[in-house]
């Protein structure tokens, strides 16, 4: 498309500040120099490398956000405002939306509800819906995934595990079978990702979205993600502190009702 508020021949010293770190490529700066590069305008690429260089560019100029397109001394804006410029119809950026979240966990409830399954079959229906979602499209969820979880930075298949692992949480918070295993496997799942969610947000300063319900989710990674993750780590935890509590008073009950004999061959014969 040819420009009608400017000449691209005339145009000179343009330069684009966008974040590029490793974890995060802004999609709104690659778009910028996309629509510069089918105008045909040399411009200077100025990438944006870590979290303090953003911050201090922003500060520096006043702005918000990033990307941030400059003509010689003139500040043009972000990509909007310079699709703007080439009577462009500018892509816009899709709010963060928490539907899906709310969808999955509103449906599990009534799910719930219907069956009588009380707050572990809460987990199990949530947990398993939740993974079926990742499982669509599982290559996305892991790029997704891996920009904030710290043990997928370590151990890369994680990414590409982690779907299958909490769907047999779900299923094991479903079936009541090895509560034991269960509930470790959500305390470890859990308090892991609450870790990675917390670092990633409220350390890191990371602006994401979260995977949690599939790749391609608008919900952003945040006090949600967080609260799901610790939610998770506390009925593991119950779970397992359930399973030992009902144990400790099966045996208690066998030992005053079985004789001692009786109660050293019921041990042998267990193990």
């Amino acid at each position: 498309m040819t420009a009608t508020n400017i000449n691209p021949s005339k145009l000179s010293d343009v330069k684009v500040y966008r974040m590029s770190m490793p974890e995060h490529e802004c999609p709104w700066g690659l778009k910028a120099i996309n629509l510069l590069e089918r105008e045909g305008i040399d411009f200077e690429d100025i990438k944006l490398r870590s979290r303090e260089e953003v911050d201090e560019f922003k500060a520096q100029h006043h702005v918000s956000t990033t990307p941030q397109i400059f003509f010689g001394d003139e500040r043009v804006g972000g990509y909007a405002e310079l699709a703007e410029r080439f009577d462009e119809n500018a892509e816009m950026e899709e709010k963060n939306s928490y539907t899906p979240v709310i969808a999955v966990f509103s449906t599990a409830g009534l799910m719930t509800l219907a069956l009588s399954l009380g707050m572990t079959g809460f987990m199990g229906i949530s947990l398993s819906m939740l993974a079926s979602l990742k499982l669509m499209d599982l290559d996305a969820f892991a790029e997704s995934f891996q920009k904030y979880d710290l043990v997928t930075r370590q151990f890369k298949p994680y990414r590409k595990v982690y779907p299958f692992a909490e769907l047999f949480v779900g299923l094991g918070f479903l079936s009541g079978i090895a509560p034991l295993v269960t509930g470790a496997g959500s305390l470890l799942i859990g308090s892991i990702g609450a870790i990675s969610v917390f670092k990633a947000v409220y350390i890191d300063k990371m602006d994401l979205n979260c995977a949690c319900v599939g790749g391609n989710s608008k919900a952003p990674l945040g006090v949600v993600s967080f609260t799901e993750n610790a939610i998770m780590a506390l009925m593991g935890a119950f779970l397992i502190f359930n399973a030992v509590g009902n144990r400790t008073v099966e045996e208690t009950a066998r030992s005053r009702i079985l004789p001692p004999a009786a109660v050293r061959v019921q041990s042998f014969d267990a193990r």
